[in-house]
Parts: structure tokens; sequence; C-alpha cells
């Protein structure tokens, strides 16, 4: 949900007058987390006299903001007589104060609908009727409901090439967008689903230790153990909004900052929200998804890493191969140029799962230690290599060595510390205090890791929101053990959410696939 200005043209349009709708706000405490709710009484006479009932979508007003509300009613004695009750997500969007009074109406009808419907019947979408969708969705007046139908329909019936480009471009227009005088501006980005995999930072110091621009914009976890941006707050500071990227990125040449504090693509985390909810997750959708905000962000030369495994987000070579299609032609209708890279998806990349421990993983690296994971560090070098040929900076087929160079003699770990400063300081990730290893029950060689349950496993433990939880591994695939051997150990904060993530351990003992040796 995002505010609106409450101003004369909603009127103009057919909003209600809202005079004599006035209750008195009620901060409930409530934690909806994106979704605005609100709460009346079943006898309001506001809710009688309009027609509101449960599930209504309303409009609630303060002062010059209002907000779009999905309406729960109470019984009498849950709230006062003349009192709305508001979410943690309604209040701190409208900016009341305890006890001042708000005012209440229906919403405007919502016109893009009949667009939506339009692609449910199998119609395209023209890109005036995608901009009027995404208008709506960022402006908070798309339900859930709304939402998982226009996702549902786009998911069934595929996106074109001019739906991709319309769907990217409405996107980038629906939030803010950063122009950079520099050129080119560099980026990565991986299409996801494999845990650890935490190649930006590394990257970021290398190509920036090159002479690059790389402002990183990087997400939050959002079923994942941790995000980009969650790994790096345990190193930095990342929520960065526009003017102190500036200055970060006019200092050392790049960042890594949450993009959620710069509003890049919002309509794309209001979709995800439920695209994750739903487990669907159409190609159309992705690619518009990812170039968004690699373009709001700036970015006139891109990478994209498209890992490829069974339990990856993208199960095929022949999948791959089509989505990388997808992804270079909308990028070059936007005029920027991108490369997509095929990696191997099957087993997580590096040592830790979780934002502390990936962040280890991370500073390892980076410091030239001898127990660094080989697969995080070759796979970063393979990709900064490919950033650095594609940003003009070395020939084609020069670009990993000098990637592996700057790592190497150790520019890039000071760029890294000088960056990590920029944004305010370097700080040094936590440790759990619960640790318990889960070991192989029989000898055997491993054939396959499962990421999704072990993602789960992470998250159980209390990854992301605890910084310190997930797992460790210690066996690779292909690699022989014995049984009893520890294959990964699990990390949490708390004894209780150890116990969790034992629990679903103990009804998935095959997480690791052994064959006899």
């Amino acid at each position: 949900m995002t505010i609106e200005p409450n101003n004369e043209a909603m009127a103009a349009t057919g909003e209600a007058k809202q005079s004599t709708n006035i209750l008195r706000a009620r901060r409930l405490g409530i934690d909806t987390q994106f979704e605005a709710i609100v709460f009346m009484r079943n006898d309001c006479p506001v809710c009688l006299s309009e027609g509101f009932s449960a599930q209504t979508r309303i409009r609630v007003s303060y002062k010059d903001q209002s907000v779009i509300a999905t309406l729960f009613q109470t019984a009498p004695d849950l709230l006062e007589h003349g009192e709305i009750g508001l979410s943690e997500a309604a209040w701190h969007r409208l900016g009341v104060q305890a006890g001042e009074n708000v005012s209440v109406c229906h919403p405007r009808p919502l016109e893009s609908l009949s667009k939506l419907r339009s692609k449910i019947y199998g119609r395209p979408l023209e890109a005036d009727a995608v901009s009027s969708i995404f208008q709506d969705i960022v402006a908070g007046r798309y339900s859930d409901i709304h939402l998982a139908s226009f996702i549902t329909a786009c998911s069934a019936r595929p996106l074109d090439h001019s739906e991709m480009v319309a769907f990217t471009g409405a996107m980038i227009d629906a939030g803010d967008r950063l122009q950079w005088e520099r050129y080119p501006v560099v980026d990565k980005h991986c299409v996801g689903g494999l845990p650890g995999n935490r190649t930006s930072p590394i990257i970021v110091a290398i190509v920036t230790a090159c002479g690059l621009t790389m402002p990183k914009t990087s997400s939050r976890a959002i079923t994942s153990p941790a995000g980009t941006a969650d790994t790096m707050e345990t190193l930095a500071p990342v929520d960065l909004d526009l003017a102190a990227m500036r200055r970060v990125v006019e200092k050392e040449g790049g960042c890594i900052a949450w993009g959620g504090a710069v509003r890049l693509s919002p309509a794309d985390d209001t979709l995800i929200r439920v695209e994750r909810a739903l487990d669907l997750d159409s190609e159309g959708q992705l690619v518009a998804s990812v170039l968004s905000k690699k373009i709001a962000a700036g970015s006139t030369h891109v990478i994209l890493d498209l890992p490829v495994g069974p339990t990856a987000k993208v199960r095929s070579q022949s999948a791959a191969h089509a989505l990388s299609r997808d992804l270079i032609a909308v990028a070059l209708a936007f005029d920027v140029e991108a490369r997509t890279v095929i990696s191997d998806g099957r087993q997580p990349i590096g040592r830790g799962i979780g934002p502390a421990l990936e962040a280890r993983d991370v500073l390892s690296v980076l410091q030239g230690a001898a127990e660094a994971p080989r697969d995080l560090r070759d796979k970063s070098i393979a990709l900064a290599g490919h950033l650095l040929e594609l940003g003009g900076t070395i020939d084609l087929g020069s670009g990993v060595e000098l990637a592996e160079q700057t790592l190497n003699d150790g520019s890039a770990w000071k760029k890294f510390q000088g960056i990590c400063g920029a944004q305010g300081g370097m700080r040094t990730p936590p440790k759990a205090l619960h640790c318990h290893p889960v070991f192989a029950k029989e000898t055997g060689k491993v054939t396959a890791i499962d990421n999704r349950r072990l993602a789960k496993v992470a998250k159980l433990a209390g990854a992301p929101g605890a910084k310190a939880a997930g797992l460790e591994i210690h066996a690779r695939i292909g690699a022989a053990v014995d049984v009893g051997e520890p294959l990964y150990t699990i990390h949490a904060e708390a004894p209780g959410e150890l116990d969790y993530s034992l629990e679903y351990v103990q009804e998935n003992n095959d997480i690791f696939e052994l064959t006899e040796l």
C-alpha cells in the first residue's frame, strides 16, 4: 500500500463526500505487514449508512493523506463508539496521531479492472492498459484478491514480447528512477532459487576497484533465508536514501544498498509478495521484474545469472535459453546491453545460508582466506569478468584474469572496506548462540541436494529475521561421506527456532541424497 494525496481531483472523479463519516483513530498494534487493514464495529453508523461489510475496500483520509484499506468488523466491545482501529501499516502510512479524527468513504471505481478481465479472457494487454493497472497497484487500489487475479491471468496467459516491454516500462514509470552522470553504469542480477550464492558484494568490490560504476540496489529476502540486502546489513548500513547513495557512489564508485529505501519499481515488490503466496512466477513477469529494477537504478550494462537445477527457479537448459532470449530482447528495447550467464544451480553456492553466515563467506573470499569457499570465489570472479568485459574495461576474454588479479592483490578488499565505510561503517557479523550438526545416516556419495528444503531448514532456524541464524554446509555433490559425518550445521539464536528446524529435518532426512559408493 502507498499513500495518495487527498485532493479535489478525487472528488471530481466520483469520490464520496467525507465530511459526515468522521471517526476517531485508534492504533491497535496489529502487524499486517504490507497491507493496510482497518477495523470498525459491526454496529457502526458509518458501516450501516455506507453499506460497508467485512472485506470492503474503503478510503481512509487524514489531513492531506489517504490510504485504501481492507475493512474488518468487530464485536461492539472491542472498539468504542465512534472509533476506527488501524493496523500498523495503515497507521504509519497515514501519519495519524492517537485520538485524532479520520474520514472514511468508498473509493472510486477501478476502471483498470476491465483491462484485467480482458487478460483473463485471453486478450493481450495494450501499453495504456498495462500502465493504468500498475498505477492502481502502486496507489494501493488493488486488494490481494485483485492482485492474485492479475498474477494468475499473466501466468495462465503468458506475456508476449510487447506485453513484457509494456510491463517493464509501466513498472519503471510507477516508481523513482535514478540518473547518473557516469557511463557506463553496470549491474548484475541473479534470477534466484539458489541458497547462498552471495556473489554481489564481491562483484561490486572487484568491478569498482577496476574503475567501473556499480550502484547496486538489492532486495531483502521474501521467502529465501537471505537477500543481498540482509547479508550486507550485517556488514554495513544498507538503508540509504537517494542522497546517501549518490554520496557513496561519487566517493567509491559503487554501493550495496537496499532498493526499498529509494522506491525503485515499487509495483514489483507488491506483486512478488502475492506471487510467493501463490507459488506462481511467470516468465514474463520475471523478465519485467528483473529489468525494471535494473533500468530504474540507471543501469546501462547488466549481467544476468541464470542458475539451472532441479530445485532451482529455472529447472532446465531449454527454459534457461528461452528466458535468456526474452531478457536480452526486452533489455534492448530500453537501450540496455544485457548478457546472460547460465550457471550450475544444482546445489547452494558457498558454505553459509543465512545473512551473517553468508557475510562471513563474502569476507573470507575478499580477504583471500585459505578456508574461503572455492565455488563462491570462482563464480564471483567469472561474473565480475563478464561485467568488466561488458562495461568495456578490458578486451573480451580477459575479464576473468583481471577480476582474479584484483581479488588476489587486495584491491577488491580495500575497495569493499571503503564502500562499507562510506555507507556508515563496517560491522562484524553476529554469531549464533545455538548450533546443531546434522549427520549422514549412512555411508555414500552425495548425488543431489534439495535447495528448496535446505533453504526451509535455514528459515525455520530463524533466518533472515535472526541475522545469525541459518546453516553451514559441510558436504557437496560428489563428496563421499561416512555414516555419522556432518552434512551441515544448523545455527539459531533461540532454542525454540533450533527445535523447529530439527523437527523439519527429522521429517525430511533425504535433503542430501546419498548413493552407495
